[in-house]
């Protein structure tokens, strides 16, 4: 039987998880199993959440514009990676396992939206905000992997299904671990 090791060295700095209750635990993984059914049956790329990404995403285009072209072009998509990603670190600090799954969910949640539009990069075929040229068509033409834009799509989305599913997964063993310890006190 796999066995995860504990960490000492961050539970001596950070402290222990707060204990996940039951009945949250379960309401979370019952939101994370049918949004996961939802997210793979949709085929358009674009799901309901996408709807708040869409937002981060434009906000991060002009964030980033300070940083020259490229990176303004490339900001949209690392705004909506980097609120989540920062939403995990302030739950993991604050030892939040609900907080810090959800955003890790929502983290990965971002890749199947944002390999939609890698792999739309030569067809040009998906409605854009503001732009009449896609972001991914202007970075992989710059990078030379225009003619990849499938294959990266795809490998994204992949990743954006395993970490959302690696994300209630840990969910889940954090709930059997915190039930077990009170069942044997």
């Amino acid at each position: 039987m796999l066995r995860l090791s504990r960490m000492p060295f961050l539970e001596e700095k950070l402290g222990d998880w707060k204990p996940v209750s039951g009945l949250a635990g379960i309401a979370w993984l019952c939101f994370y199993a049918l949004f996961l059914f939802y997210a793979f049956a949709n085929h358009s790329g674009f799901l309901f959440l996408d709807y708040v990404n869409l937002i981060i995403h434009e906000g991060g285009h002009f964030f980033f514009s300070w940083f020259g072209n490229t990176i303004m072009i490339l900001g949209g998509t690392l705004g909506e990676l980097l609120v989540p990603l920062l939403c995990a670190l302030y739950f993991f600090w604050q030892r939040e396992a609900t907080g810090f799954t959800f955003s890790l969910f929502w983290f990965f949640e971002n890749f199947p939206y944002i390999g939609a539009y890698m792999a739309d990069a030569r067809t040009a075929a998906l409605p854009l905000v503001g732009s009449e040229e896609s972001d991914w068509t202007i970075l992989f033409t710059q990078w030379g992997l225009l003619a990849q834009d499938q294959k990266i799509g795809a490998t994204m989305r992949i990743l954006g299904f395993l970490g959302m599913l690696a994300a209630a997964a840990w969910l889940a063993f954090r709930l059997r671990r915190d039930n077990t310890s009170i069942r044997n006190r």
